[in-house]
């Protein structure tokens, strides 16, 4: 059972839970979702294909509140959510802070339960997620799609 306390720290069955210490994306395993159907017309595929092709991999579970307790624990180093449904988040945002991570918007902007996603990480991969983001937000690609031959 996962639990934190503002100011208390982070828990899993009692005992104490922390970050991970990846410091580079390609050390990072990441995490996401959206959905099955219609995933080419979602914006965050492209996110999830830049992310698969620099880290360590992208897992998608499909509950973010999962997601966010195992950034808490090290289990993972990053999760990613656009256009998140709030419910459950705030507890998944507060296991992942008392852990000692950051959450933000995809930004590096405060986060808000009403936003429309966020960014929960491990705090050391944070800058280099943050700066990552901004170039596909700008349309620009570090990895571009192979050209199709054929």
């Amino acid at each position: 059972m996962f639990s934190a306390e503002a100011g208390a720290g982070a828990f899993l069955n009692n005992r104490r839970i922390r970050v991970s210490g990846a410091a580079r994306i390609e050390d990072a395993l990441a995490a996401t979702g959206f959905p099955s159907r219609k995933r080419h017309q979602n914006v965050n595929v492209h996110f999830y294909y830049q992310l698969a092709m620099l880290s360590h991999g992208v897992r998608r579970a499909g509950a973010a509140a999962i997601d966010l307790a195992y950034v808490a624990c090290g289990r993972l180093d990053l999760f990613l959510g656009i256009q998140p449904e709030s419910v459950g988040h705030g507890g998944g945002v507060l296991l992942v802070r008392e852990a000692g991570g950051t959450v933000t918007d995809m930004h590096g902007a405060p986060f808000d339960l009403r936003g429309k996603h966020l960014l929960a990480d491990n705090t050391l991969v944070h800058p280099e997620t943050v700066a990552l983001f901004a170039e596909i937000f700008d349309g620009r690609y570090r990895t571009p799609l192979p050209e199709m031959r054929g």
